[in-house]
């Protein structure tokens, strides 16, 4: 690794270019989620269309089993897989590195790199993961669906951000870095129940060989080796190791993202080309193949009234709806008060209420839980679905509508969209909507 240079006093020469770019990744990833969450809404409404029109054909097609290996001596490595384990396991371990490598710049050069900027917003996405987990917990222990807690933690960025990018200059522009920390916090927290709740029968052997291979990308690191394909072998050859370990497999993903070097690298910045290259394939192909593999429900009227009686469904609803909304609101509120930190220039309890709402629009990573928890009970996997993608859309329309009233009643300046606009920890007390 090469010493950095300094430009005078204790700036390292890298620092003033790395947060250049650092920022140029936030608005190039803002723009991106929010066009790709139409494309994910697209994909979602197709799958539905899909399995409501013809059920056997979409459930025979996500059911196709493919498989591939080869033998090195008297050992045979292989995965055979149906597509719609292929999608959750290995294409969504590609979205996981991107995540993985977001959160990496996050805590190095970006929001959660100050404890002071990033403590409010961390501490709303505790709030905003417990609540709902307690609630759909509280509704179905003790039940078949009792495994599926995790299932109402998460919160879909894509459309989020989406959301947001409709109102354009009405919202204040710290409201977007506010809910893009709690989301990058959000999905730490999720990563986190993935690996340690919803892990199967652990292989003590390939878990040893999966952290070898970290320790040889580490290794690699040290000694300055900056090919993409050596990396890229490592890298598969980890994916399968966390494969056959039991723990889930886009967990490999995230610790590659998180072993991407986040400052200049040999005199490159990898982590910026990796993400500038992968957004694109993920945010427009692999997410919503994602969509259209695990979306598609069937749905009849009578059905989906009989959906706010099933356990599972009515604890993934209000625990994304109403879970969301009290514990990022409460969360936030508490912080304020004990001055844990304070909102961004022009947030105000009103702007905080409506984000809770949009966050509980839990979509991609709620129904990948989803697919984790009741993997071999078809029935109960229908009706978390179902849960998810009406408590989405019961999120989102609530969300938009109070944002929309709020921007009515409190308009807001030509701050927006500002980014950069760094977050002061010492303000008294909340802002009155």
């Amino acid at each position: 690794m090469l010493t950095p240079g300094r430009t005078g006093g204790d700036t390292p020469a890298w620092w003033a270019p790395m947060t250049r770019r650092v920022h140029s990744t936030i608005l190039t990833f803002l723009r991106l989620e929010a066009a790709s969450g139409i494309v994910l809404l697209v994909s979602g409404i197709a799958a539905l269309v899909w399995a409501n029109a013809h059920w056997g054909s979409y459930y025979d097609f996500w059911h196709i089993h493919f498989g591939i290996g080869f033998t090195l001596a008297d050992w045979t490595l292989s995965v055979d897989e149906h597509l719609e384990a292929w999608v959750d396991d290995a294409l969504m371990a590609l979205f996981f590195f991107v995540v993985g490598m977001e959160i990496k710049r996050e805590v190095v050069v970006g929001e959660l790199h100050d404890p002071r900027r990033a403590s409010l917003p961390i501490l709303a996405a505790v709030g905003g993961m417990v609540v709902p987990a307690l609630v759909y917990f509280f509704l179905n222990r003790g039940g078949p669906g009792a495994d599926g807690w995790g299932i109402p933690v998460a919160t879909d960025i894509a459309f989020v951000v989406g959301v947001l990018a409709l109102f354009g200059r009405r919202l204040p522009g710290g409201l977007r870095v506010f809910l893009l920390t709690l989301a990058i916090a959000d999905d730490v927290g999720g990563i986190a129940v993935i690996a340690i709740f919803y892990t199967s029968d652990l292989s003590l052997p390939w878990l040893l060989m999966a952290i070898g291979l970290v320790g040889v990308v580490v290794a690699a690191q040290r000694f300055g080796v900056s090919l993409i394909s050596v990396y890229l072998v490592i890298g598969l050859a980890l994916w399968f190791a966390t494969f056959e370990s039991g723990i889930h497999a886009t967990v490999a993903g995230v610790a590659l993202g998180f072993l991407t070097p986040a400052r200049p690298f040999r005199g490159k910045d990898v982590m910026h080309a990796l993400e500038h290259n992968l957004l694109p394939y993920t945010s427009f192909v692999v997410v919503p193949i994602f969509a259209l593999a695990n979306a598609g429900v069937q749905i009849t009227p009578g059905g989906l009234l009989d959906t706010f009686g099933e356990r599972v469904a009515l604890g993934v609803i209000l625990g994304l709806v109403a879970g969301k909304l009290v514990g990022i609101s409460l969360a936030t509120f508490i912080g304020v008060r004990l001055r844990v930190g304070r909102l961004p220039d022009g947030v105000n309890a009103g702007h905080v209420l409506g984000a809770s709402l949009l966050a509980g629009i839990g979509f991609t990573v709620s129904l990948f839980i989803a697919e984790l928890s009741f993997r071999d009970a078809e029935e109960v996997l229908a009706q978390a679905r179902l849960g998810v993608l009406i408590a989405s859309l019961l999120a989102g329309a609530l969300g938009m509508a109070f944002l929309y009233v709020v921007s009515r009643v409190t308009p807001t300046s030509a701050e927006h969209g500002d980014i950069e606009r760094a977050v002061d920890p010492h303000a008294p007390r909340l802002r009155d909507p």
